[in-house]
């Protein structure tokens, strides 16, 4: 009998430490926290960089980077379904009074600038540069059906099929494309292969002798082999100046705003009320950090020392505006100055 209880009391207290143990290991293994982060194909690569940067030094913290495109990034931000939204162009007065309606407070964050660059097959002989005005020709909503084949643009271009491409109707990049080219936002032909993945876009010039298209300057780094770079003459500044000269998209003429008009600051936008959680409001400062070096070295632009150190009081501050008018993505005034003055 002795024997038997000595049994029972060594089974339970084993049992009892192994529990013990269980709960312990269960405390300490508590799930991964997640950021939840979505928007831009533009900007995906910074934000991709910065997220597998950020979980090195935070292996129990995630941040899937998400790509349905500025305006798709926004509708789940403003629906306060994500912590940050990735975004090529400015929030929108409508997106504004959207976040609003369901008390999503925001701070607008500049972390890069880019360049919209115009690209034609490798095998393309007869396009080197062209005009804004030609652009417009081309992609407004009026050249559905009419502006078919290259001959149409320029008489001594072949008569051959013009083949599009561009990005899908919730991208920033569609929309800034065509608030400075079109000269009306979110208006276009439609006839053309659209895609919120650039690599699509990509894939489909490299692979068509006729084929032209647009997309963000990152894109192009990485596939410069694949596709034939075309410098865009700016429009006049007047109707009696001398004809203004093809610009190449580079590092330095993006910098230097010498790439005019498809020159764009890029932007994170983080929810005020996402900012109070400590691992967000981590990533956000981290971001602003290594923003400049990791832009760089994925193919975009930095901004200059003064405006990270001002976006980062804009975050630390909470600064709930946009540098924007909700109307334009153009840069009217340096972004050091509107950084300083907002």
């Amino acid at each position: 009998m002795i024997e038997t209880c000595k049994h029972l009391f060594i089974f339970f207290f084993s049992t009892f430490i192994l529990l013990h143990a269980g709960c312990k290991k269960s405390k300490s293994n508590i799930g991964p926290v997640f950021i939840k982060l979505d928007g831009s194909s533009t900007v995906f690569p910074i934000s991709e960089a910065v997220a597998e940067e950020f979980q090195k030094q935070h292996p129990n913290t995630k941040v899937p980077v998400g790509v349905s495109g500025t305006g798709g990034g926004f509708k789940k931000f403003c629906q306060g379904e994500i912590d940050i939204a990735d975004a090529s162009r400015p929030i929108k007065t409508s997106e504004i009074e959207q976040c609003k309606k369901n008390k999503v407070g925001f701070i607008e964050l500049p972390i890069a600038y880019d360049g919209l660059v115009i690209v034609a097959n490798s095998k393309n002989t007869w396009l080197s540069s062209i005009t804004t005005s030609e652009l417009k020709t081309i992609w407004q909503k009026e050249a559905q059906g009419k502006i078919t084949h290259w001959n149409h643009i320029r008489k001594e271009w072949p008569e051959k099929e013009i083949h599009l491409f561009g990005p899908g109707v919730d991208s920033g990049t569609y929309d800034y494309f065509t608030e400075v080219i079109n000269q009306k936002s979110h208006s276009s032909r439609g006839d053309y292969t659209s895609s919120e993945d650039d690599n699509v876009l990509v894939q489909g010039v490299a692979q068509d002798t006729y084929g032209l298209g647009f997309f963000g300057y990152a894109y192009f780094a990485n596939n410069a082999s694949k596709l034939k770079l075309i410098g865009v003459v700016p429009p006049h500044k007047t109707e009696d100046g001398p004809p203004q000269t093809a610009i190449l998209p580079s590092i330095q003429t993006i910098r230097e705003g010498l790439y005019q008009p498809l020159s764009r600051p890029l932007f994170i936008y983080v929810s005020s009320t996402a900012l109070n959680k400590k691992e967000v409001a981590e990533f956000a400062q981290f971001y602003l950090n290594q923003a400049g070096k990791l832009s760089t070295e994925v193919g975009y632009v930095n901004l200059s020392e003064r405006a990270y150190l001002l976006s980062m009081q804009r975050l630390n501050n909470k600064k709930e505006n946009s540098l924007f008018d909700g109307q334009t993505s153009k840069l009217t005034k340096p972004l050091e100055t509107l950084l300083e003055n907002n």
